[in-house]
């Protein structure tokens, strides 16, 4: 059984960039490899971008693209960053697929990383692959330094935190 943990990048504010003359948050490349590297990350990773989306766009086909690399690979420890707002929803899309030997783990972000030492995102994504490694079989959400069952958990539009159902 492989250690590889696989990576699937689908967007979200997580990798978001900013445009300092238009003031809008735009799309370019993935920061996961140089946040990778500035964590010291020795974990073996195998980093594929599936999308670059806001999760309010995702549509079901978008997830079934989610869902179908999932249960084609071979890796038993799946970490997916995707935008917080449909997160749970994609979360509940694979926990129906056939994924039950695996461990899956969906993370966000509330500020884009390239807003620097203000974002979560940083924080998330270490404890995103903690959780991946020490978590049973089964879907979790991770934000703000916990993990929620996939059926447990929703997006508090007030406060901006995950809390339990």
């Amino acid at each position: 059984m492989s250690k590889t943990i696989q990576v699937y990048i689908t967007g979200g504010t997580f990798d978001k960039d900013y445009n300092f003359i238009t003031g809008e948050l735009f799309f370019k490349d993935t920061h996961l490899p140089k946040m990778f590297e500035r964590g010291r990350c020795n974990l073996d990773i195998d980093v594929k971008t599936l999308m670059m989306m806001d999760s309010l766009e995702m549509t079901d086909s978008d997830r079934e693209i989610i869902k179908h690399n999932c249960e084609r690979t071979d890796r038993t420890r799946i970490l997916i960053t995707h935008g917080t707002d449909t997160l749970v929803q994609t979360a509940e899309l694979l926990a129906k697929a056939d994924v039950s030997d695996k461990t899956i783990v969906l993370t966000g972000a509330m500020v884009p990383y390239a807003f620097g030492t203000s974002s979560d995102g940083f924080f998330n994504l270490g404890a995103a692959l903690a959780f991946v490694q020490s978590l049973p079989r089964g879907v979790y959400v991770c934000m703000n330094g916990r993990y929620f069952n996939w059926n447990n958990v929703e997006k508090n539009r007030q406060t901006g935190y995950f809390q339990e159902l």
